[in-house]
């Protein structure tokens, strides 16, 4: 694990994105609420959110972080569905894991709901978008 004890704090948010293709059927039964799992889109978001808050567990060497936000978005296509994250924190390292993860796991989730009726499903194009750092004021860091 990298020793950042010397890094000052700072607010750091990172945004990943992915998408999951998937058969044309399959993207009508999402949208009309018919995958028998329950609301697709819901737990995604759910998953890849808990996905995020345990990225360190999950990733060695990644360290633990508290996070202020994270979001999920979903936007179908006619291919499937494109899923983004967005995580913030304020710490001496970034969140890039934190919002692949979630993309990843939102994913997997989707995939999971819909393989009993979708053999054909790809997930594809997981990356990293952008992320941002900036300095902390030293009044949040008396909060901490």
């Amino acid at each position: 694990m990298v020793d950042v004890s010397a890094k000052p704090y700072t607010c750091r948010e990172a945004t990943a994105s992915g998408f999951i293709r998937l058969a044309a059927a399959t993207l009508r039964l999402i949208q009309e609420n018919g995958i028998a799992k329950g609301d697709v889109l819901a737990v995604a978001r759910i998953a890849g959110i808990q996905a995020a808050k345990k990225t360190w567990e999950l990733i060695p060497l990644c360290h633990q972080l508290p996070l202020s936000r994270v979001t999920l978005d979903f936007a179908f296509t006619s291919a499937g569905v494109r899923i983004e994250a967005t995580a913030t924190t304020t710490a001496q390292t970034g969140v890039e894991m934190e919002a692949l993860t979630a993309v990843t796991v939102a994913a997997l989730t989707i995939y999971d709901m819909c393989k009993a009726v979708d053999s054909s499903m790809l997930v594809e194009d997981v990356k990293l978008d952008f992320k941002t750092k900036s300095s902390v004021s030293s009044s949040k860091l008396a909060e901490r």
